[in-house]
C-alpha cells in the first residue's frame, strides 16, 4: 500500500516538473518573438515607412496615367478611324465605275454613239462626286505615275523595260491606292521600269546601225 502511494507522489512530482518546463520554454519562446518583433520595429523607422508609402503612391499614380493615355489614344483612334474598314470597302465601288467605264469604251458596237457619251458622263459624276466626299472625310489618292517606288505605299506586279525611265519608276498604275488621314487605306498596285536586256541593247543598237547605214547609202 505505501509502495503505491510513493509511486503516485514521485508520478505527481514528474508531472508537475513536465509542467514547469513546458511553461518555462513557452515564456523563453513568447519573450524572444516579443524581442524579434520589437527589432523590427526599430528596424524600420517612420521616414522609411513614409518613403515607402511615397513609392507606392507615385507607381499608382503612374499606372493611372498610363491607362488615361491608353484611353485617349483608343478613343482618339476610334473617332479618326471609326470608318476605316467601310471606307477600305467602299474603294471596290470606284474600281467597280472604272471597270464598268472601261468596258463600255472597248465595245465596237457602241463606240462612238450618243449613248455611250451619255453614259460615261454619267459614270464620271458618280466617280468625281465618291473622290470629293473621300477627299472630305480625308481620304485622298496615292500619287504614283512617275515616282520611285516606295514599298510602303506601292505593291510592284510586273516590270516593263524601259530605257528612258530610271529603274525602280512607277510606270504603270494597276490600281489606284489611298491613304486615310496618314494612314494606308490601300497600297496602289502599280507596273515599274527596269533596264532593257543586253540582248535588247544590242538589237536595238544593230537596229539603229542599220538605220544609219541605210541613211549613208540613200544619200550616196
Amino acid at each position: 500500500m505505501e509502495k503505491n502511494e510513493n509511486l503516485q507522489d514521485k508520478s505527481e512530482i514528474e508531472s508537475e516538473s513536465t509542467d514547469k518546463e513546458n511553461q518555462e520554454n513557452l515564456h523563453q519562446h513568447t519573450s524572444k518573438n516579443l524581442n524579434e518583433d520589437e527589432v523590427d520595429k526599430e528596424e524600420i523607422s517612420p521616414e522609411d515607412k513614409i518613403n515607402d508609402l511615397e513609392d507606392k503612391l507615385k507607381r499608382t499614380f503612374a499606372e493611372m496615367e498610363n491607362q488615361r493615355r491608353r484611353f485617349e489614344k483608343e478613343k482618339d483612334d476610334a473617332y479618326n478611324y471609326g470608318g476605316f474598314n467601310f471606307a477600305k470597302e467602299a474603294l471596290n465601288l470606284l474600281d467597280n465605275l472604272e471597270r464598268s467605264k472601261t468596258s463600255l469604251e472597248n465595245d465596237n458596237t457602241l463606240k462612238d454613239s450618243e449613248i455611250l457619251k451619255k453614259t460615261i458622263d454619267h459614270l464620271n459624276i458618280i466617280y468625281n462626286d465618291m473622290i470629293s466626299i473621300f477627299k472630305k472625310n480625308e481620304i485622298e489618292e496615292i500619287k504614283s505615275i512617275n515616282q520611285k517606288l516606295d514599298p510602303n505605299i506601292h505593291q510592284a506586279m510586273l516590270e516593263i523595260e524601259d530605257k528612258n525611265k530610271e529603274p525602280g519608276t512607277v510606270v504603270q498604275e494597276i490600281q489606284k491606292g489611298f491613304m486615310m488621314k496618314g494612314r494606308l487605306l490601300r497600297p496602289s498596285l502599280v507596273a515599274v521600269s527596269k533596264k532593257p536586256s543586253e540582248n535588247d541593247e544590242k538589237t536595238e543598237n544593230s537596229k539603229k546601225d542599220e538605220e544609219n547605214q541605210s541613211k549613208n547609202e540613200e544619200k550616196i
